[in-house]
């Protein structure tokens, strides 16, 4: 008895454990699980389907309607004269009728179909644009995330840097050779640093439940990140490319334009209006007092139509000016687009190479400050300096380890824009370093 439930205990331990064991993380799995789970992306595909069902219901109007129909009816009226009042003899009817209409050539319609197929592509394109957007929202949530969490490894080490400053002073006061202002100064040192990384802290929480909220994945749930630095580009490989065929690489502008191309569609359909439509209509039916009784009376119609407006109270010309402007707007905000992607793959080539080189600014920046705090800590062991020097020396240290951090950060977000301008964020996964 005792076996099992020592038995029974262990595998609920591990059972627990296995629970609150951290799921891991990579940029990969972060921007493949975006077409699953994002909640914008689900409602993009959402409206192609609308879009798509929208195609199915202007073809059905362009394709033979029929319909079918079945009665059987009795029915007694009163037979009322001068002199008398009775009641009828009651009569059944019944008929089976088979009737069906097509329009033979309605030009409007066939010109709202083909709309209508562009807005399929209009929304493909929709999707596509809603994809790369949240992709490039995902991959900066992950690097702000990715940062913040070795900002704690900065804050761990500065705090180090700080007790073993205590350590050091109650030793040179130990030996005569420092006072304790020294320890006082070096203890507020290890509270200051002690404090900035419990701020530090709730900020990884922050950062950890933003990209938590992107994803779908549990608030509560522990979440760590696999490394991922970006390759080391040369200045050479910000080189400005070719923008129009960077065009066609964009969703938003290769959307911009297929959404000019319906509304040109558009225009089309309501200058058709004008030419009217030509319709054949016809039914088969069956005739008797009751249905299935056998002797049935046979009856049938066949009409053609043409049906053209003649006035309208200027309605066509109407809705041609409304689509007209609808069409000027449309090729306003091409261009728009033409002029916001131009700006926006300049601005990041142009950025890439700035964070590029701040790189290597901020790694010299930190080795010169180890420099600086070595020497600090060697004039302060000899007993010729105080441990100002080492104290400014740490927080030199610390800032410029944060620095570094940072520098890389925006690195990998200004690599991030980049992808992002050229059309294809996933890219940024294949520069790992």
């Amino acid at each position: 008895m005792l076996c099992r439930v020592i038995f029974a205990w262990v595998c609920a331990g591990v059972v627990s454990v296995w629970a609150q064991s951290p799921a891991r993380l990579s940029l990969e799995g972060a921007l493949a699980k975006v077409d699953r789970v994002n909640v914008n992306v689900l409602l993009s595909r959402e409206a192609l389907a609308q879009a798509m069902e929208s195609v199915v219901q202007q073809k059905a109007d362009l394709l033979p309607s029929v319909s079918a129909s079945l009665q059987q009816r009795r029915s007694e009226s009163p037979s009322v004269s001068s002199t008398l009042k009775r009641r009828g003899t009651p009569s059944n009817s019944a008929s089976a009728r088979l009737s069906g209409s097509y329009q033979l050539l309605s030009p409007q319609q066939i010109l709202q179909y083909r709309a209508s197929q562009i807005g399929v592509d209009v929304a493909e394109l929709d999707l596509q644009q809603t994809v790369q957007s949240v992709l490039a929202t995902v991959a900066q949530t992950f690097f702000a995330h990715l940062r913040n969490v070795k900002r704690i490894d900065v804050l761990d080490a500065n705090i180090g840097r700080a007790r073993e400053l205590v350590r050091l002073a109650q030793n040179q006061v130990a030996a005569g050779v420092a006072t304790q202002i020294d320890v006082t100064r070096a203890e507020s040192q290890l509270a200051i640093a002690e404090q900035a990384r419990l701020q530090q802290a709730t900020a990884v929480y922050q950062s950890e439940l933003l990209l938590k909220r992107l994803l779908d994945l549990e608030a509560a749930g522990p979440l760590e990140l696999e490394d991922f630095a970006v390759r080391r580009a040369e200045e050479a490989a910000f080189a400005v490319a070719d923008e129009k065929s960077l065009f066609e690489q964009r969703a938003d502008f290769l959307r911009t334009r297929k959404a000019l191309e319906q509304v040109h569609e558009n225009y089309k359909a309501t200058k058709a209006e004008r030419y009217g439509s030509l319709s054949v209509s016809g039914d088969y039916s069956l005739s008797n007092t009751e249905l299935w009784a056998g002797d049935e009376q046979p009856g049938w119609s066949l009409g053609f139509g043409y049906s053209l407006p003649v006035f309208d109270a200027g309605r066509i010309k109407a809705n041609q000016r409304q689509v007209l402007s609808q069409i000027r707007s449309q090729e306003y905000r091409l261009r728009q687009v033409e002029l916001l992607i131009s700006s926006e793959m300049r601005l990041a080539y142009q950025d890439a190479r700035s964070r590029f080189a701040q790189v290597g600014v901020a790694e010299k920046s930190l080795r010169l400050s180890e420099q600086e705090l070595e020497l600090a800590q060697r004039r302060f062991q000899q007993g010729v300096a105080d441990n100002r020097e080492i104290i400014d020396a740490q927080n030199r240290l610390a800032q410029a380890s944060d620095n570094l951090n940072e520098a890389i950060y925006l690195y990998h977000l200004s690599r991030v824009e980049l992808a992002r301008a050229r059309g294809d964020v996933r890219s940024v996964v294949g520069e790992r370093q």
